[in-house]
């Protein structure tokens, strides 16, 4: 009896981990694919690092979650905040604030990746500045993210958690109808032990 509630439990953690796993992907593939760049939840949007200008606090692979900020937040960081902001190329870049100049065209900002020699050769326009980095990163899951937004990689980020759910379902109901059979054939046993 034991063993029966052991497995139930098993299987529902289980079914819960490959729903929360197909949900989740689908989730950030779609949200990826809709925005056309990079996937938010919750007000914050999830980037990959490609460089290892923030190392050893930000690894490069790795992804972090950058809020996003109102026009109003973007000229309140002081020095020692990260942001992430758009350089003129329309690349984006997350480095640390180490000086802050207030001057008649607005909030600059002058940044600096913790594992360079130098500032960064261009202030930073506080309108530039696309969101705020608090400290969450996940180590290497940005390579993952990068191959999910490439056409094979969304097919198998699809497909494959999805396969895991059918395959996943077809034991369970295999596993069910066999203990149905094994239940019949002892009813049957009764019936002919009673007659």
């Amino acid at each position: 009896m034991k063993i029966r509630k052991v497995s139930k439990w098993a299987n529902q953690i289980v079914t819960s981990i490959l729903m929360i796993l197909l949900i989740g992907v689908a989730t950030i593939v779609l949200s990826t694919k809709f925005t056309g760049g990079d996937p938010e939840v919750l007000g914050y949007q999830l980037k990959t690092v490609l460089s290892g200008s923030m190392e050893p606090g930000i690894q490069t692979g790795s992804i972090i979650a950058v809020q996003s900020l109102t026009e109003e937040e973007k000229g309140s960081f002081g020095k020692g905040d990260v942001i992430t902001f758009m350089e003129e190329d329309n690349k984006l870049i997350t480095h640390r604030i180490t000086e802050v100049t207030t001057t008649e065209n607005g909030v600059l900002y002058t940044t600096k990746g913790d594992n360079n020699n130098a500032a960064d050769r261009n202030p930073v326009l506080a309108e530039n500045v696309v969101g705020v980095y608090n400290g969450f990163t996940i180590p290497y899951m940005g390579y993952l993210i990068n191959f999910s937004q490439s056409p094979n990689g969304g097919i198998l980020f699809m497909i494959v958690p999805g396969f895991l759910m059918l395959a996943y379902s077809g034991i369970t109901i295999w596993k069910t109808i066999r203990q149905l059979d094994e239940k019949d054939k002892v009813a049957d046993l009764n019936k002919h032990h009673v007659s």
